[in-house]
């Protein structure tokens, strides 16, 4: 998973982001992440974000 996710960062967003150097990547990772996490399609979650999918299988178990 972890191996997934690290292919998917860098493909994704190291790769099409300027990296002069190291301040500047580690600067920008708080911004990757948020949008890992809230915005980027995941395959196995249906093509839905993280939060999205979370949100809607909370929606999905308070309607039980």
């Amino acid at each position: 998973m972890a191996e997934a996710f690290v292919r998917t960062l860098k493909r994704d967003y190291v790769r099409v982001n300027p990296r002069p150097d190291a301040k500047t990547v580690i600067e920008q990772l708080p911004g990757w992440f948020a949008h890992y996490n809230d915005v980027h399609p995941h395959h196995a979650l249906r093509y839905r974000s993280p939060r999205e999918f979370i949100a809607k299988t909370c929606e999905a178990l308070s309607g039980l």
